[in-house]
């Protein structure tokens, strides 16, 4: 790419460029010089770039952000012209390579170096993040090694590609593709990752961007390893070598000298003591397959042999469309028709109330009468029925906002419970009475366990309430020990007096993942997590007798459905609920005895692979949820009769088939009931509240300015509670 300056040499606006460009995405990247002699890094637009109708505006608003912006690991911007012919930005010079030359020059990172990559690259995301910017083109190309750690600009969308803007979950899986090339020497593999990185890395590589980590979760998920301190120079001889070598041919280059950014040395991803954040990541696998539409299905309560090779009891069976309400259903002799679809359509919801915070939360509870609101600076109670603060706020905090795969809050008899920090002491369960908002206890929890063979860190999940118990389940890492995707994962359970936040009881072991708590009854049920293509089981966990192993079932091939995160079960009337199969039969088994009451299969009658989603239930009971597709499907606890089906028509947000979150992730809160409604997210954002009675819309709620992620939800009593960007909202039930 040449630049002639009036005088003939290779300039760039009031920069001489010096030597070869070195390329960044659909840009060029040189070092350069002042007339003054001052050392300068100057990015040129790519002539693709700079002919997009919307990238001159985003790169005029981006430099705008970025000159107010600095950080250890962010190259400042000096300079930057948007209305020039070709569009650049000038930012402070720093030696170095950039990665993907170290890499293919010198091979794989080693351990301490990959670690350091992903705690400076977290680090600088984290402050464009917190200014409202993203970066938008992290990748080995532009990511500088430099002696004192890795750089990336405080503007990135000089080397972006054209189309819509960047979002932070966009930086975080691009962070995750740069430190795998690094570990895995220019390639994609997960095996070359280490152990302490792999369920970090693997997370921010997640398809689902609402369950990437953030910045700041990654970097505080490194610090509470609590591993040794980096010694010395963070990159191998060779790599620094090349870098004076480069340094000095800059120098030569430049007529008036150089001048080396200077940077405070960076912070470590393993320092001593323990971080107030924490970042909780399962790497849950599968999603619901679907053609272009949603699948027709039959339901099939057959005879054939359950999974351990007993006999289910029959149900009855029907055979709706699962697209379209005008779709004929398709009888066989073994078969009655079944309810009709109703396709989903209703009002917008009237606003019981609406306001705005000073913080987004994180995470939300409520009961009928107080809504917690959790952010990364404290925690508020808000009356349900105004959305006035009531109470005080708590210093109690949580930095990872709830998703699929963690859900820190519970509610129970008046108790609100929380995963959360404070500012004196990170991994705390706190307690708080819902009726005035005052803390009945707060237990630390040991996040690190070094009195085994190997160094085991503790990583909760969620927290649930039952009874006199509250359990803190999640999945155990251990960070000295060798991984292998043959590995089954490890989980635990750990058991807590409600009363008073004493501990009573632990147990952990492959077998125990995805725990489920019924909110009744001494009986958990835990689904084991296993490689792939081999056997899962569902199995008993008897709280009574702490934690013994009670009844399991095998469930072959479907370990689709075993992966960290929240259960693909639920309870109901003493039953056990839970997806096998190939992926497309709900089974009820008794809780206390796990004999079988009946399944319910459904088949795709278009040719479309059917895979359900996690069953959820009303509160009483009776009737049980699943969302298979565009449909919901209500069903008799009792002995899985059909009630209704409700189904989604329209697209989602990317323009495929709309779809019930409730079916696309294996777990989380995307659908929950009150007493006569039930309340299910779809894909294109939009909240649907649905009479239990007939499967009837009463109301539809939608956010045009809801965050890329979506908006956070819950319920108590007869309203839902949802949080978008800093607005709290309160809908009733019946929409009045």
């Amino acid at each position: 790419m040449d630049h002639p300056g009036a005088d003939g040499a290779r300039r760039t606006g009031p920069y001489t460029l010096l030597g070869p460009g070195r390329p960044d995405g659909g840009s060029e990247v040189f070092a350069a010089r002042t007339d003054e002699g001052l050392l300068v890094t100057v990015t040129v637009v790519g002539p693709e770039l700079a002919t997009d109708p919307g990238f001159r505006d985003r790169f005029r608003a981006g430099v705008e952000v970025a000159r107010t912006l600095s950080g250890a690991f962010l190259l400042p911007v000096v300079d930057a012209d948007a209305d020039a012919p070709v569009p650049w930005v000038a930012t402070r010079f720093t030696a170095g390579l950039s990665l993907r030359q170290a890499v293919d020059r010198h091979g794989p990172l080693s351990e301490p170096a990959l670690r350091m990559l992903a705690d400076g690259l977290a680090r600088a995301l984290a402050t464009l993040h917190a200014a409202g910017t993203a970066h938008g083109a992290v990748s080995p190309d532009s990511v500088l090694l430099s002696m004192d750690g890795p750089r990336i600009t405080a503007l990135g969308t000089a080397g972006g590609t054209a189309g819509t803007a960047p979002s932070p979950t966009d930086d975080m899986s691009a962070l995750g593709s740069a430190v795998l090339f690094a570990a895995s020497g220019g390639g994609q593999d997960m095996d070359a990752l280490p152990v302490s990185l792999r369920e970090v890395i693997g997370g921010c590589l997640y398809p689902e961007p609402s369950d990437r980590p953030t910045a700041e979760q990654l970097v505080a998920y490194l610090r509470h390893q609590n591993l040794p301190a980096l010694k010395g120079s963070w990159l191998p001889a060779a790599v620094t070598a090349d870098m004076a070598a480069a340094a000095a041919a800059v120098g030569s280059a430049s007529a008036g000298g150089g001048e080396r950014g200077a940077f405070p040395p960076p912070g470590t991803g393993a320092g001593p003591g323990v971080s107030r954040r924490k970042l909780i990541i399962g790497l849950a696998g599968g999603v619901a397959v679907l053609g272009a539409g949603a699948a027709a299905l039959a339901f099939s309560g057959d005879t054939s042999p359950a999974p351990d090779g007993r006999t289910g009891a029959t149900a009855r069976p029907a055979s709706p469309s699962g697209g379209r309400s005008t779709a004929a259903s398709s009888p066989s002799p073994s078969s009655a028709d079944g309810p009709e679809p109703t396709v989903l359509a209703g009002p917008d919801a009237v606003k019981a109330w609406s306001g705005a915070g000073k913080n987004a939360p994180t995470c939300l509870e409520a009961s009928d009468k107080v809504v917690m609101v959790v952010t990364g600076k404290a925690t508020s109670f808000l009356d349900a029925a105004t959305g006035k603060s009531v109470f005080g706020q708590m210093n109690t905090t949580s930095e990872f906002r709830t998703n699929s795969q963690t859900y820190p809050t519970a509610y129970a008899d008046g108790v609100f419970y929380l995963l959360c920090d404070t500012p004196t002491q990170s991994g705390m369960l706190a307690a708080f009475d819902a009726a005035s908002g005052k803390a009945k206890w707060a237990t630390a929890l040991a996040w690190v366990d070094r009195s085994g063979p190997h160094t085991e860190m503790y990583r909760p999940n969620y927290v649930a309430a039952a009874g006199d118990t509250v359990y803190v389940c999640g999945l155990v890492s251990q960070l000295d020990g060798k991984f292998s995707t043959d590995s089954p994962t490890i989980g635990y359970i750990r058991a807590f007096n409600a009363a008073t936040g004493k501990g009573t009881w632990q147990v952990k072991g492959t077998d125990i993942n995805n725990v489920l708590v019924p909110p009744t009854g001494p009986h958990l049920l835990a689904a084991s997590a296993v490689p792939a293509k081999k056997p899962s089981r569902v199995q008993m966990i008897d709280a009574g007798r702490k934690g013994a192993r009670g009844w399991k079932v095998s469930i072959p091939s479907t370990s689709y459905y075993f992966n960290p995160g929240w259960p693909m079960t639920c309870y109901a009337s003493g039953l056990f609920l839970f997806g096998g199969g190939g992926g497309d039969t709900l089974f009820a088994v008794d809780a206390a005895t796990g004999s079988e009451k009946w399944h319910q299969r459904f088949d795709a009658k278009n040719g479309d692979q059917v895979r359900i989603g996690t069953p959820f239930s009303s509160p009483d009971g009776a009737t049980v949820y699943l969302g298979i597709g565009s449909d919901l499907v209500a069903l008799a606890t009792a002995d899985g009769t059909p009630r209704w089906i409700a189904t989604l028509d329209g697209a989602s947000e990317s323009g495929t088939s709309n779809l019930f979150n409730a079916s696309l992730t294996l777990g989380g809160k995307n659908a929950q009931c009150s007493a006569d409604t039930v309340f299910a997210s779809d894909s294109a954002k939009t909240l649907w509240a649905i009479d239990a009675a007939t499967g009837r819309a009463r109301w539809r709620y939608s956010d045009p300015g809801q965050p890329d992620v979506g908006f956070m939800w819950t319920v108590g009593g007869d309203h839902v509670f949802i949080a978008s960007h800093l607005t709290m909202t309160a809908i009733a039930a019946h929409g009045r």
